[in-house]
């Protein structure tokens, strides 16, 4: 199969939106991921996929522990910047935005997603042009419903804002 053909019929796929943020050091780096899924209930884990070329991937390579926040619909915009190439780094991205660090990851956890988990890699996968962060959830920092989640299928994000 063709690259073209793969990304053309993958992109049917409906998948919900997260903004994944590691701290390193003095900096702060984050990514929009929809390569995101939980894998297991007990013990509570998720699966994030990250290009296997990006700088995160070297960080994430070796700072364990990071934070995930599921995006609502309202955060559009923000899912665009967290997405777009040569990105500054994410304590820019998130200077205008309520935000705070997460006491068990360190990381940059946006205050007003549908959630945000805070986590710690326990397995890291290579698969193909990706590497896969197998990672047990350390918190849920906070639920939240008052919003529907953000949903990116056929290229684009789904909702309103």
């Amino acid at each position: 199969m063709n690259t073209a053909d793969y990304t053309e019929a993958i992109a049917g796929f409906a998948t919900g939106v997260v903004v994944l943020t590691v701290r390193d050091g003095r900096d702060d780096l984050g990514t929009t991921v929809t390569s995101f899924m939980s894998v297991s209930m007990e013990p509570p884990m998720v699966l994030a996929g990250v290009a296997s070329t990006s700088y995160l991937s070297e960080v994430l390579g070796r700072q364990d522990r990071w934070a995930a926040t599921v995006l609502s619909t309202g955060q559009r915009a923000l899912a665009g910047r967290f997405a777009a190439e040569g990105r500054p780094s994410a304590r820019l991205l998130l200077a205008s935005e309520p935000h705070h660090r997460g006491p068990l990851s360190d990381a940059l956890i946006l205050d007003d997603g549908l959630a945000a988990l805070e986590c710690e890699t326990r397995q890291r996968i290579e698969a193909g042009d990706h590497h896969l962060f197998v990672a047990e959830v350390l918190s849920a920092d906070y639920i939240a419903r008052r919003e529907k989640p953000l949903i990116r299928v056929n290229r684009r994000y789904l909702g309103s804002g």
